[in-house]
């Protein structure tokens, strides 16, 4: 797996180097890249290796569609074939982000990401021809819709080595593309100078941040000045308050710290300095969106809320309810 991914850097090394902006990463991101793919990180990489391997000799799609609800890899595999990708798909089991649809194998992901999407799209500004980053973009779903609207560029960074091994699967089917994937977390990221990307997207990421204003001032520092940030996260009704603070845990989840209102986020946002800022989405998590499938493990949102009153939590705190807001730099 190691060696797939730095394959699939080649590419990412001259897009780099022909814009002084990333000056920064070219110096700073081989050390931290070979400090996060150290063999020993992780007791599960032969395993991860193993299912990357094995769809790296599978034939490549004839044809993919990347603007589909499913992320989707048209051809043909022999029974053989077929029975080794699947072999290589429950190996990286659970499939948290999606759906995908390699072949005829269909990846009925816990969270319907294409959801998030739709929600997303229609309030974005031109994406043709532009450079994005996505942070904390688990499988990279959304990296490959991001490619099928037509960005020219597109990086996705996630510390999670599973989903590391399911992007290289994944991109490996689908062919090459203008798409990386980069296991760090933002802070780790070098600070482009003056800022590389058109957009960046911070989709739920925000409430398992310590320190929120910090995360929204390193994205802001990735940014372009008039780019645009992409906010999607948990919040509280108005009605509820200012902030929520879990005393434990939320919804099940012990890496939850803060849970803004809407008007408590933009003014996080405005203190960041960013403009322009705008709420153009709320939607409450339901089990049309997020569920268990064949293709996860353990628990999901049903067994999350209070079952004599689904719009409260089993901790009895506002069910998930989640906002995209837009602003610039």
């Amino acid at each position: 797996m190691i060696a797939v991914f730095y394959q699939h850097l080649a590419t990412l090394w001259p897009l780099l180097e022909q814009d002084r902006a990333f000056k920064p990463w070219l110096t700073r991101l081989p050390r931290r890249l070979a400090e996060a793919m150290d063999p020993d990180s992780n007791g599960h990489l032969p395993r991860f290796s193993e299912a990357v391997v094995t769809a790296q000799a599978l034939p490549q799609a004839e044809r993919v569609e990347l603007d589909m609800a499913a992320i989707t890899a048209h051809g043909t595999l022999n029974e053989a074939q077929r029975t080794q990708l699947v072999a290589a798909l429950k190996k990286l089991m659970p499939w948290r982000k999606g759906p995908y649809r390699l072949f005829d194998i269909f990846i009925d992901t816990e969270w319907r990401s294409d959801a998030k999407w739709d929600r997303l799209v229609p309030h974005l500004p031109p994406l043709a021809g532009k450079r994005m980053l996505d942070v904390g973009c688990g499988s990279g779903y959304h990296l490959w819709r991001m490619r099928g609207v037509g960005a020219e560029a597109v990086i996705g960074i996630d510390p999670t080595q599973l989903f590391l091994a399911q992007f290289l699967l994944v991109r490996n089917l689908l062919g090459e593309h203008p798409v990386w994937f980069l296991p760090l977390p933002l802070e780790a990221l070098p600070e482009p100078q003056g800022g590389a990307f058109d957009l960046v997207f911070s989709m739920g990421v925000l409430y398992h941040r310590r320190s929120p204003i910090d995360h929204l001032l390193e994205l802001k520092a990735q940014l372009k000045p008039g780019g645009t940030l992409v906010l999607e996260t948990l919040v509280v009704p108005q009605a509820y308050g200012q902030l929520l603070v879990p005393q434990d845990r939320y919804a099940q989840m012990k890496n939850v710290w803060f849970i803004p209102s809407v008007a408590e986020l933009s003014r996080w946002l405005a203190r960041c300095g960013f403009n322009n800022i705008r709420c153009v989405d709320e939607t409450p998590t339901t089990a049309d969106e997020q569920r268990t499938t064949a293709w996860t493990k353990g628990q999901s949102l049903s067994d999350f809320l209070d079952p004599a009153d689904p719009t409260r939590t089993v901790e009895g705190y506002p069910a998930p309810l989640r906002a995209i807001v837009l602003a610039e730099r």
